[in-house]
């Protein structure tokens, strides 16, 4: 094989992630030379423009291929430039961007001491997000889940005073190791299988190679399935979620919640939709186990969030569950894919709902980001009286509230509809009825939040300071979740036109 080489043209596909590397590599450089006593603030304002001019070219990307342009394979094959991984991206820079610039001015050193570290080290996370969404092989796809899973580890551990947060980073690493592992493991079947890492040459390996091979492909992708479940803190794997979110600083909460589980989906349905679905004929019922088993993995996941947020006071624990059963609501569209056919508007349920789970997640943290600062603590008690020392922040909340609950009219509650309306056309009724009931339960574990802010009364009457950042963030979000919820059907029509099945996301 002769060397990898680079032309301008691949350049210029790999823009996106070439600019958050070149903005990575100068603010560490710049960190390093400012004074100690220095405001790292500048640090993470360039950080959102790095993560914005990144987002500039996905857009110009988009535009391109939007205008006729052919899906572009770089790298001997190993990475794509196609709609779906464009439109991941995208979900991933804004909801770092809207991370950082909510933590601007209202995270405290204490809060995160290596202020600067912090900023720039999303960079290479986010990286690592977008890799997930556009490898075609195996190795890049695993490389873009480390890279994001170490810069990981390290923002958990960013509070180095902290034993709860040294308690979180060592958990973490502890069970993302395992998971990476199983991952790994799972692969390396494949590739004993097929003779190679290529998502194309696998599909078409592992069809062929059923009947000499078929205990080691329930091997390979049952142990694949393990490794994201726990990455996704999909019960009953998600053990560590709560403990992690609790111990790490908030805004990296919200990146664990948001933009790391959205790249661990962008992974699992490139890996699963490429290889898994391979089967036809009298041989669909590999494909039926193996997808049954995600259907069983989200109605657990489902099951176990919701009643476990129940009995949570902590903010952040409770959250972190409510994430859990989120993570199952999403995993629904991929665990859908038993008939003949693929469920055409999978992906379009999938991105709809990830968006609405981004904006409301990623404003909910940035109110107990300012609510933690002013109380003290992160215990839904901090809520108490927030109607009458902050009123636009608590109708802001309210808002989102609604949104993760399912209400209507928000982006959560058209989420869900679809997905729900999905299981119900796939005849996969049960999962239906799991995912209407545990929104139903639901209701209760976000009215504790409107109880706090309107019923109950505070410790104080002094009114709660709101940074100008985190008040964009706030309010952006809640107008997303309700622009979402009033016109629902533009947003799906949107990405109906802009993404294909056939050619923006199965390789061949």
């Amino acid at each position: 094989m002769q060397p990898l080489t680079l032309s301008w043209s691949d350049v210029w596909y790999l823009a996106p992630e070439l600019t958050l590397t070149v903005f990575f590599l100068a603010l560490a450089v710049l960190d390093l030379l400012l004074p100690a006593r220095a405001n790292r603030d500048a640090i993470g304002w360039l950080s959102l423009l790095g993560l914005l001019c990144a987002a500039g070219f996905v857009v110009w990307h988009l535009a391109d291929l939007g205008s006729g342009a052919s899906n572009e394979t770089l790298l001997y094959g190993t990475y794509r430039v196609d709609d779906f991984g464009n439109l991941l991206k995208l979900v991933f820079l804004g909801a770092s961007a809207l991370i950082v610039l909510a933590s601007l001015g209202t995270v405290r050193s204490e809060d995160i001491p290596i202020k600067g570290e912090f900023y720039y080290l999303v960079l290479p996370a986010v990286t690592g997000a977008m890799m997930m969404a556009s490898s075609a092989d195996l190795i890049t796809l695993f490389v873009g889940l480390e890279l994001l899973s170490i810069t990981s580890y390290v923002l958990v551990a960013a509070r180095k005073r902290s034993g709860l947060s040294s308690e979180a980073a060592f958990k973490y690493v502890v069970t993302g190791g395992t998971a990476s592992a199983f991952i790994l493991y799972g692969m390396s079947f494949l590739y004993g299988i097929a003779g190679s890492t290529n998502l194309a040459a696998i599909s078409q390996a592992v069809g062929a190679s059923l009947d000499a091979y078929r205990a080691l492909i329930y091997v390979a992708f049952f142990l694949m399935i393990a490794g994201f479940a726990v990455k996704l803190a999909l019960a009953p794997f998600h053990t560590w979620a709560a403990d992690v979110y609790q111990g790490a600083p908030t805004p990296v909460t919200a990146f664990l919640a948001v933009v790391a589980k959205a790249a661990t989906f962008a992974m699992l349905y490139r890996i699963f939709l490429n290889t898994a679905f391979f089967v036809v004929g009298d041989d669909a019922f590999v494909r039926s186990d193996l997808f049954l088993a995600l259907s069983v993995i989200a109605a657990a996941a489902m099951i176990v969030g919701t009643a476990g947020a129940l009995r949570q006071d902590n903010v952040k624990r409770l959250l972190a569950l409510s994430g859990v059963a989120n993570a199952g609501i999403l995993l629904v569209p991929l665990a859908l894919n038993v008939p003949s056919q693929l469920h055409a508007s999978l992906f379009s349920e999938f991105i709809y709902y990830l968006l609405a789970y981004v904006f409301m997640n990623v404003g909910a943290f940035a109110v107990l980001t300012v609510v933690a600062r002013d109380a003290g603590h992160s215990r839904l008690s901090a809520f108490a009286g927030l109607y009458h020392r902050a009123p636009w922040t608590a109708a802001g909340m309210t808002i989102l509230l609604c949104s993760l609950a399912g209400l209507p009219v928000t982006g959560g509650f058209f989420g869900k509809l679809f997905i729900l309306f999905g299981a119900v056309q796939t005849e996969a009724y049960w999962l239906a009825a799991i995912l209407l009931g545990t929104t139903v339960v639901s209701y209760y574990v976000y009215f504790s939040f409107i109880r706090q802010m309107y019923m109950r009364g505070g410790n104080s009457d002094v009114p709660v300071r709101l940074p100008a950042p985190a008040g964009i963030v706030i309010w952006l979000s809640a107008a997303v979740s309700l622009g979402l919820g009033f016109a629902p059907k533009p947003v799906l029509d949107g990405i109906q036109q802009i993404f294909s099945l056939t050619t923006d996301f199965l390789v061949r």
